[in-house]
């Protein structure tokens, strides 16, 4: 592990936590200047490069901006464990994750700073840019909570759709393995926020991948994919009687809209009528299908009805033995 940080008498106002796994060098350096173009003074700014088991070490190719990170190299574990070892090193008042292949839009995430700077929030929500070049309208929203959020709204989970403190992390961690791990992360983390500025700044550019995990068809990726997302359902709804009244309620909306999900991503994944049946059967055992009856969305409630009737399972059968 190589240290270059220079120790400050303060805190920085935000670690920018990096994780990156055989990306091309341009990439990483596109990123790293997206963060270094920012209006922050170096004492302000942390930056943690996480390699997370590159087959080359990029360290050595990053002249110029060695002495204004810390790099970490670790065997491949996956992004979850990538950003742990970046959380038990970041120092800053805020956290805010980077995938290394992608870049913050200065005139979107300036205005998130302000926010930061004046407002002191537990999180600001962002959205993503379709380019670089996005002028950014800035409109200040209200403040909410965390828990009134999660009961009005649905979730954008990418852990890079937002900055949060650090202050109610608390021992939250990742769970190593899982895939799509940001659908249990950020309902859990959000739950502990008593201020959150939900905005519509573009203000990250996510690159679309063409390959990555979680498009990967073969039959074992597939698999482990609907497994972890059925974890993640399983593990949010085991925590639900161990919550407040109201935090309660805003888990079930989550947990319900995932398991809605994951109905729908089983046909699509597997096009398997067995497969459907075996899932939805397990879900009933633990009194996650059918549905709630609740009006979360217009999409949500017509498919909870559907599920209470049994029509959902004949409708996809009849689908899948259609193809």
């Amino acid at each position: 592990m190589m240290n270059n940080r220079k120790q400050a008498q303060n805190k920085p106002l935000v670690s920018f936590i990096l994780t990156c796994y055989n990306l091309p060098l341009a990439m990483v350096r596109e990123c790293l200047d997206s963060i270094l173009n920012l209006s922050m003074r170096p004492a302000e700014r942390e930056i943690i490069l996480v390699d997370d088991g590159s087959e080359t070490s990029i360290i050595n190719d990053l002249h110029g901006y060695s002495h204004q990170l810390v790099y970490v190299r670790q065997r491949n574990q996956g992004p979850g464990v990538a950003r742990n070892t970046g959380l038990m090193l970041a120092t800053g008042e805020y956290i805010q994750f980077v995938d290394a292949d992608d870049c913050l839009v200065s005139a979107g995430y300036e205005h998130c700073l302000d926010i930061i700077r004046y407002e002191h929030p537990d999180m600001v929500l962002f959205k993503p840019a379709d380019n670089m070049q996005v002028a950014a309208v800035f409109k200040m929203p209200e403040a909410t909570d965390g828990t009134t959020y999660m009961r009005h709204h649905n979730l954008r989970t990418p852990v890079w759709g937002y900055a949060f403190s650090r202050r109610i992390l608390g021992n939250l961690l990742f769970t190593p393995g899982l895939l799509n791990e940001d659908e249990e992360f950020t309902p859990l983390l959000m739950l502990r926020a008593e201020k959150i500025y939900d905005t519509d700044i573009p203000a990250y550019f996510y690159r679309k991948r063409n390959v990555s995990i979680s498009h990967d068809t073969a039959r074992r990726s597939t698999l482990k994919r609907l497994n972890d997302a059925e974890q993640i359902i399983i593990g949010l709804s085991n925590k639900i009687d161990s919550l407040p009244r109201r935090e309660q309620q805003a888990m079930r909306r989550r947990v319900a809209q995932l398991t809605m999900d994951y109905v729908l991503l089983t046909v699509k994944l597997t096009r398997s009528a067995n497969q459907l049946d075996a899932r939805l059967k397990r879900l009933e055992q633990l009194g996650l299908y059918p549905l709630p009856k609740e009006n979360y969305t217009t999409k949500y409630a017509l498919f909870s009805r559907l599920s209470r009737h049994g029509f959902v399972r004949k409708l996809c059968a009849a689908v899948l033995r259609g193809r």
